[in-house]
């Protein structure tokens, strides 16, 4: 996977060192929001993770790496199976080198993309339930990664998320997100969240249909 063009090249070289580092600060993130050590526990912890990131702070680069790959190589409507988490492997959702993302997981079942994985503490809203704004995260991944394998990738408009029933903590969910219509530049997807085999949530999402050239004006790139 090293060798996948897709990867932005701040990772040639250490991209095992680096999922083991978003590893390793997921699980502090976890423990962050459960443990109850004691204040000397909680105060030399904290004091050991800043040193580490005084380390880490000296190997940042001016300007920052890109954070992802989209346009390297090109996603055509003809790429059924595009793996965009090694293209976006910084991301919130499904970025295996970012300690925020879960990660989930990303497929394609064309005309659908498919988002799993399961929601752990760190990412409650309700007493036992998922928050929201998460869910809202995720239907926007899955929903933009329908529109990239139907050739009509863009940002987002508008999301309408409908929340039916709670969505738990700590159980398997599976997103689905497909291409409703397409009018002009204007695109509008659908997408669901089944959680033991119930629809707990739904959303419907308008988006901007954009070519390479605009997707690269918006990335910063020439």
């Amino acid at each position: 996977m090293s060798a996948d063009s897709s990867l932005p090249p701040a990772l040639a070289g250490r991209e095992r060192e680096s999922a083991e580092l978003a590893d390793a600060v997921r699980r502090l993130i976890a423990l962050c929001t459960s443990t109850t050590a004691p204040a000397d526990v909680t105060r030399a912890a904290a004091r050991e993770l800043n040193a580490v990131a005084d380390r880490l702070e000296r190997h940042v680069p001016d300007p920052p790496h890109p954070m992802t790959m989209l346009l390297a190589p090109a996603i055509t409507s003809d790429d059924e199976s595009p793996d965009l988490a090694a293209r976006m492997p910084y991301d919130v959702v499904v970025g295996r080198h970012s300690p925020l993302a879960p990660p989930l997981s990303v497929t394609f079942e064309p005309p659908k993309a498919l988002l799993r994985g399961t929601f752990t503490r760190p990412y409650q809203g309700p007493p036992g339930c998922v928050h929201g704004a998460v869910l809202a995260a995720s239907f926007d991944l899955v929903c933009a990664a329908a529109n990239v394998i139907a050739g009509l990738p863009g940002p987002t408009a508008r999301l309408e998320i409908r929340y039916r029933r709670p969505t738990l903590l700590d159980v398997p969910c599976l997103f689905e997100g497909e291409v409703e219509s397409h009018e002009g530049r204007r695109v509008r997807t659908v997408g669901r969240l089944i959680q033991q085999d119930r629809v707990t949530v739904e959303a419907t999402g308008d988006f901007v249909l954009l070519d390479r050239a605009d997707i690269a004006r918006l990335s910063g790139r020439p």
